[in-house]
């Protein structure tokens, strides 16, 4: 049976009907009774902000009629929001159609061109893990010139506090606490000018010592100056620091990149099922030992670091090298946590997937702008393997191209023709940017792009690379390895950093600093300007200890004391009450300015009056849709000749072939895709579960072999 073209043309009623945000797949019904269902749409290429796939659909004219089958080719360019996990399709162009059944070229091109106008004014919602589960990973862009040499690397047997200082310490007047203050460290250390001690507070302690960098001990009662410091460190803080510890840890200092690794006492071991690695059960690090081997392993900032005894010394290992005991520790174990830096994984798939997936936003060119702060007149250096020089005396990422310079604010490049400024939105990226090297403190901007533009606007983005979290190979690892000088003068300004601070990736919220920082540990925002992390005000946040199988589900987070802060997707820290941080482009803030925002609703033509019936009753965004009839099974899939299959409950695959379904071999890639679309499915509940509230405890199941159990892992 054919449909006649009369039935595509209703399509134009159809189509508005769809759901913003819903289980695919998603059915349009026509008061008439005709019905199109769409099936998950199977990404094929994701290059910046333009996605390409393909989509299977059936069409049914009237009700009893058998089912045309068909598959459609499309390219769109989508607007993503990684805090409400959701895509804004906003523009969609159908590049080709086939439908068994019907060969009139000329109906096959309207039926194209009604998708294409009609799809976009959808709104279509869909959902980000819609996207990172099923993008193909061939297309993946692995930074290749990271550094991986082991930080200096302790370990103790005692509650201990890691201290960083950039560097031998620098001390310099602070005329708002009045007192000599070390700038080059994120913790709160001062001289105190009654008897010339270092007094370092700790939150629920201070301590003291007459050395800068060792001795340190808990100190009560306090000196007359600190006891009035600590009082207006306690005014800074809006609410009570939750106590986390009994006696003071001790204090270790150190002016190198560094790691902590601690047990509670003398190291005890427990074995993971079906393996032989134990793992050091009286410790919140990631320790192991294989027994094959009889070598200890440590995960720092997602690098493998081995070794003979605790002590070291620690060589690397790259996450494809390590025994394959590590890639059979059971989702849901005590340690699955560290999946995600296994080679092969598919924690370690979902992670390379949401690194390709960019923030996007829109920029008003009229009115965006941003400011830099220089320490005295700009000074500027060549960055080695460009033609680019790179501002030194600044904490912002200003860059000389030729006689234009750039600036990378919050996610935005800006343009300007003298180095102060004024900058106004730019329209494009400078020459050699995507050859800066990782021993370039300006190498995250690599991952800052701009898509398109209009007279009034930009269209930009940026990929978690931005943020510190790159793919190396076969995983995600955090920062680039290199330690980067800071800018000593009248001002501090710091580098990103990639070690010292017990960076650990957690689905739930990207990475997370480790469990050696409790909130009273760590005032840096309050005291310190500039960027540890890069771009300023993306702080990582902190993380609670892993207790296992949890993935997630950590509890409140702390930040510099302030237990009202949220922490989104992409590491940006913001406050309910808007005191903290403002600077969020995804939520369209970006210090309060509404010239970038994460949702263009404008950029589609408007309605046309043939149209304006048909989408009266359109769902507004956000809204759910009527209930369009039952839910189908999201059991059709296309491969890329456009053939069409449906997988049964029993594993086995039919393939349509003009109106009727006929078993066949099993299709190439087709278990592939099945089990992709079913990890987001459960990505998707779960992900809603989180939002309600849920227990989001349990096990990581799925990957190769099946679905997620109800409390699986979230990006």
């Amino acid at each position: 049976m054919k449909p006649s073209f009369v039935f595509y043309s209703i399509l134009f009623l159809l189509l508005p009907e769809a759901e913003t945000f819903a289980q695919w797949p998603k059915e349009i019904v026509a008061k008439s009774g005709a019905v199109i269902t769409i099936y998950q749409p199977q990404p094929e290429s994701m290059q910046g902000n333009i996605l390409k796939g393909r989509a299977a659909f059936s069409a049914v004219e009237t009700a009893g009629a058998e089912p045309v089958f068909g598959v459609f080719w499309y390219s769109s360019t989508m607007m993503t929001d990684l805090d409400t996990r959701t895509v804004t399709l906003e523009s969609i162009n159908i590049e080709e159609v086939k439908l068994p059944g019907i060969e009139d070229s000329q109906k096959l091109e309207k039926l194209k061109m009604l998708l294409e106008q009609e799809i976009p004014q959808w709104n279509l919602t869909s959902s980000l893990d819609d996207i990172t589960a099923t993008i193909e990973l061939e297309q993946s862009v692995s930074s290749e010139d990271l550094k991986n040499d082991p930080p200096t690397i302790y370990y103790v047997k005692e509650p201990t506090t890691l201290v960083l200082l950039d560097g031998e310490p620098k001390l310099q007047d602070d005329k708002e606490i009045k007192m000599k203050r070390v700038v080059n460290t994120p913790f709160l250390i001062v001289e105190n000018p009654e008897d010339k001690k270092y007094y370092l507070y700790g939150g629920q302690f201070w301590y003291s010592s007459s050395n800068l960098k060792e001795g340190y001990q808990p100190v009560s009662p306090l000196p007359k100056s600190i006891a009035a410091l600590d009082q207006q460190v306690k005014k800074k803080q809006s609410e009570k620091v939750p106590t986390t510890e009994t006696d003071p840890p001790a204090i270790l200092v150190s002016v190198k990149p560094a790691e902590l690794l601690q047990s509670k006492g003398e190291a005890n071991f427990s074995n993971i099922e079906g393996t032989y690695l134990l793992y050091v059960s009286n410790s919140d690090d990631d320790i192991f030992k294989f027994m094959n081997d009889q070598r200890y392993y440590v995960l720092l900032s997602g690098r493998w670091y081995t070794a003979m005894k605790l002590e070291g010394p620690w060589s690397y290992v790259a996450a494809d090298q390590l025994p394959k005991d590590f890639a059979n520790i059971p989702e849901g174990s005590a340690k699955d946590n560290v999946l995600v830096s296994v080679a092969g994984t598919a924690a370690s798939q979902d992670a390379i997937r949401d690194a390709q997936v960019p923030q996007t936003a829109k920029v008003d060119r009229k009115t965006a702008t941003c400011t830099v702060t220089y320490d005295g007149e700009p000074k500027f250096e060549k960055i080695e393997g460009t033609a680019l020089e790179l501002a030194m005396n600044t904490s912002s990422t200003v860059l000389k191209s030729g006689s234009k310079y750039y600036c990378v604010d919050k996610g935005v490049w800006f343009v300007a023709s003298n180095a102060k400024g004024p900058w106004k939105a730019s329209d494009e990226r400078p020459k050699d940017v995507d050859n800066i090297p990782a021993s370039s403190t300006a190498y995250n901007v690599k991952y800052v792009y701009v898509y398109d533009s209009t007279p009034d606007v930009v269209y930009v983005g940026y990929t978690p690379g931005y943020m510190g979290c790159y793919v190396y190979g076969p995983t995600v690892v955090y920062g680039t390895g290199y330690y980067y000088s800071p800018w000593y003068g009248p001002y501090y300004y710091p580098r990103p950093v990639t070690y010292g601070f017990s960076m650990h990736y957690n689905p739930w919220t990207g990475w997370s600093m480790g469990f050696h920082y409790s909130s009273g540990w760590f005032h840096y925002s309050m005291y310190g300007g500039g960027g540890y992390w890069g771009p300023p005000y993306h702080r990582p946040p902190y993380y609670p200890p892993y207790r296992g199988g949890m993935y997630g589900g950590r509890g409140p987070t702390y930040i510099n004391g302030d237990v009202n802060i949220n922490v989104d997707r992409s590491n940006n820290i913001y406050n309910r009450r808007n005191d903290v941080n403002t600077n969020d482009v995804r939520r369209g803030k970006n210090s309060g300015n509404p010239s970038v925002s994460t949702r263009d609703q404008n950029r589609q033509p408007s309605v046309s009056n043939r149209d304006n019936q048909a989408t009266q009753n359109r769902p507004q965004a956000g809204q759910q849709p009527a209930n369009n009839g039952p839910q189908r099974n999201n059991d059709v899939y296309s491969d890329k000749s456009g053939n069409v299959y449906q997988r049964s409950n029993d594993g086995n695959w039919n393939q349509r072939n003009g109106n009727e379904w006929n078993k066949t071999q099993q299709p190439a890639n087709m278990d592939r895709d099945y089990q992709n679309r079913q990890r987001s499915a459960q990505q998707n509940s779960n992900f809603q579960n989180m939002n309600r509230g849920g227990n989001m405890g349990g096990s990581y199941q799925g990957g190769a072999t099946g679905a997620r159990g109800s409390g699986g892992r979230r990006k």
